[in-house]
């Protein structure tokens, strides 16, 4: 049986995800994060060297890493569904936004997040820097956005399911205002559309507010 370990608020919701938009059979183990350091509890830490999450069990098989895992899962059970190939016409721009999301994006969000939390004064050289490529990061989603309903194009696929938690959960990390990119707001009302990506918030973070806005 394939099991998500999934830890509250954290990328591992990606992986619940992608297994509700191709109907697998799995199940999803619950780990609470640390209430005063907001940290993966000791039980995720030892399950893999890595110590976060997502990680997913699957027979003998521990994974670790959501980009691997996506790849695992639609490889081994999803009969390729959600990627696509060579010689798809689309198949360069998915490729640039499957890797983008945690190549680029995610680090670029993490990074801010960290000046943030040292209370690194606005003006700092670095953080200006950094503000700035993120909102870079943010404009160069809009703008692709504003030309297609998906990242990759017309379909929707792997690169969305990993862009995602960046945009929306990531921002209990790191608080932005999406006011400015309409095409982005506008994305996440088709993704909050998504009976899958529905259901796949309901199991894994069950109460928790989803930042669609």
């Amino acid at each position: 049986m394939l099991t998500v370990h999934h830890l509250g608020k954290s990328q591992s919701e990606r992986i619940v995800w992608l297994c509700e938009e191709l109907g697998l059979s799995y199940e999803i183990k619950h780990y609470v994060r640390d209430p005063v350091t907001s940290l993966a509890p000791p039980e995720l830490v030892g399950l893999h060297p890595l110590g976060t999450a997502p990680v997913i069990s699957d027979g003998e098989l521990l994974l670790a890493e959501s980009g691997a895992i996506i790849e695992y899962i639609i490889a081994k059970h999803g009969n390729g569904r959600l990627m696509l190939g060579p010689d798809h016409p689309d198949y360069a721009d998915f490729i640039f936004w499957w890797h983008y999301a945690n190549g680029n994006f995610q680090p670029n969000m993490g990074r801010n997040m960290v000046l943030r939390r040292l209370d690194v004064p606005k003006d700092n050289p670095m953080a200006v820097r950094l503000s700035g490529r993120l909102a870079s990061a943010f404009a160069l989603i809009d703008k692709r956005l504003g030309e297609v309903p998906f990242l990759a194009g017309k379909e929707f696929t792997a690169a969305d399911i990993m862009t995602v938690f960046s945009l929306t959960t990531m921002r209990y990390f790191m608080p932005c205002d999406l006011t400015p990119y309409p095409n982005i707001l506008a994305y996440l009302q088709r993704i909050a559309a998504r009976e899958a990506y529905q259901r796949a918030m309901q199991k894994g973070d069950p109460g928790m507010p989803l930042l669609l806005a």
